[in-house]
């Protein structure tokens, strides 16, 4: 069922902008930028719009969902599959998307280890049993570092045209603030999470005295650590069906790292080498002396790049050309900074282009062949 589709038809003339639910979503992005979790689970996910922006979080490097209803996740879960660009630029982060079929009501070891947990609009499509045994599995079992749980405010609903009882045929119930809160701190106190009220859809001028048309609480657990060893005594047998499965290729996987590396270092000594031969150029063409020059070039200041011309200068790490071949010190490499970010040590890149890159006979410098330029 798409919970957000019933809601914009009765919000038509209300208007919001953004849309409510990009307006709930977007406040869940805000909360991910500071408090900056890895493990980000969406309870309730329908189709995957949350999990799809979430992706893009550099922070998060574990997705999950889960929904009662697997054809509508199924609908639109291709969104969560790496695309070919992060196939060819490798993000540095990893992360794993997976998608479950369950109810809430229910426990299940994957749903374990997760720093954030969201309920959008969520609670007021359980049963009463659901609803009951909800706190039990989210704030006892999860034991997430954060919960955020958005529901419709029934205060609101005077101001939507055609709302006679509730806003989706799907909701069991809608709350008014007062119930809402109450509920919530019920279970701060009893899971020990402090918690606090907030909401998206602001009223119209003048009606401030509805609330927001979605009310908000985010619940902090107040002793994280001590919820972690907690979860060790739960059950372990699953129950939920796992849907979809995607792994992003990442540069901490070798084979990634490596390909991104040995690029980078082409590119890098190729960038040098043109200079170098630019270099030479333009010596030989305003020279007066148009006699054979010397093998080892001196290239200036104004043909290579600032970094360039600081590593010659200062540390004597330069490039020279013996014949029809063209030496670039991997040392001269190395400190370029995108290449010493990606491995770390020059150990490590020695490592990662062995056989990769055609290097002198020392393995000191990379070689090129400039016989036909």
């Amino acid at each position: 069922m798409d919970k957000n589709i019933e809601e914009e038809r009765f919000t038509e003339i209300i208007k919001f902008t953004p849309s409510l639910s990009e307006q709930r979503y977007q406040f869940v992005k805000d909360l991910v930028g500071k408090y900056k979790p890895k493990k980000v689970a969406d309870l309730g996910c329908a189709d995957c719009t949350l999990l799809w922006m979430l992706k893009f979080c550099s922070c998060i490097e574990v997705l999950a969902g889960l929904d009662i209803c697997a054809s509508v996740m199924k609908e639109k879960m291709h969104r969560l599959s790496p695309l070919p660009v992060d196939y060819l630029q490798p993000a540095e982060r990893s992360l794993t998307v997976t998608l479950h079929q369950g109810s809430v009501a229910n426990k299940d070891p994957c749903m374990l280890g997760f720093d954030l947990v969201t309920c959008i609009e969520l609670i007021e499509h359980l049963e009463e049993s659901e609803l009951r045994k909800f706190p039990e599995v989210v704030f006892g079992f999860m034991a997430p570092r954060i919960v955020v749980i958005s529901t419709p405010n029934s205060e609101f609903n005077c101001l939507l045209p055609g709302v006679t009882l509730f806003r989706h045929p799907d909701h069991k119930f809608e709350w008014d603030r007062v119930q809402f809160q109450s509920w919530a701190r019920n279970i701060s106190r009893q899971y020990d999470y402090s918690v606090e009220f907030t909401g998206v859809g602001h009223p119209p001028r003048g009606m401030d005295k509805v609330g927001f048309c979605t009310q908000i609480a985010v619940f902090v657990k107040k002793c994280p650590q001590a919820s972690k060893s907690a979860q060790f005594e739960k059950p372990t047998g699953a129950t939920y069906k796992m849907v979809f499965k995607a792994v992003y290729p990442s540069l901490k996987e070798e084979k990634y790292l490596q390909n991104a590396v040995v690029s980078e270092v082409i590119f890098t000594a190729q960038f040098i080498k043109r200079s170098l031969l630019d270099c030479s150029m333009l010596e030989h063409k305003y020279s007066d002396d148009h006699t054979e020059r010397k093998s080892e070039f001196q290239p200036s200041m104004n043909c290579l790049s600032e970094h360039l011309g600081k590593l010659v200068v200062e540390r004597g790490m330069k490039p020279y050309v013996d014949g029809k071949v063209v030496y670039i010190p991997l040392k001269t490499i190395f400190s370029f900074p995108k290449v010493s970010r990606l491995c770390g040590t020059f150990e490590k890149l020695s490592k990662l282009i062995a056989g990769k890159v055609t290097l002198s006979s020392n393995g000191s410098s990379v070689m090129f062949n400039i016989e036909h330029e």
